[in-house]
């Protein structure tokens, strides 16, 4: 799962067993939450205090998703609703256009981009 968020860019995935790499079978009461970006997981750990505050975020430089979090299944069910719960824009590219600083410009005009490929998707 993709999601983008006015807290930043994640894909969210069944972690493995273990600590979670590679080569151990999925485990499918935990995700991993990745990012490119450690700020947008920081925020994200802000944000959601009771069910992220205590995960470490991993760094991985060398993997597709360089940043990372172990959480429960249900934590993550949660923050979602949570997300949802707190949408008070109707526009989202604009909302985040409206707050740089804790996200990055570099998000905001990425946002730009996957709007533009994915309208490709609609013709």
């Amino acid at each position: 799962m993709w999601i983008f968020t006015k807290h930043g860019f994640f894909s969210a995935v069944c972690a493995r067993k273990g600590d979670g790499m590679r080569g151990q079978p999925v485990d499918p009461n935990r995700i991993m939450i990745r990012a490119r970006v450690s700020a947008h997981l920081e925020a994200l750990k802000e944000r959601f205090p009771d069910r992220l505050g205590k995960s470490v975020i991993l760094e991985s430089p060398e993997a597709d998703y360089a940043y990372r979090l172990l959480i429960p299944k249900s934590d993550w069910g949660q923050v979602l609703l949570d997300l949802a719960e707190e949408i008070d824009y109707d526009n989202f590219k604009s909302k985040v256009a409206n707050n740089p600083e804790k996200v990055g410009a570099a998000y905001r005009d990425s946002l730009h981009e996957v709007w533009s490929v994915m309208n490709r998707l609609q013709r």
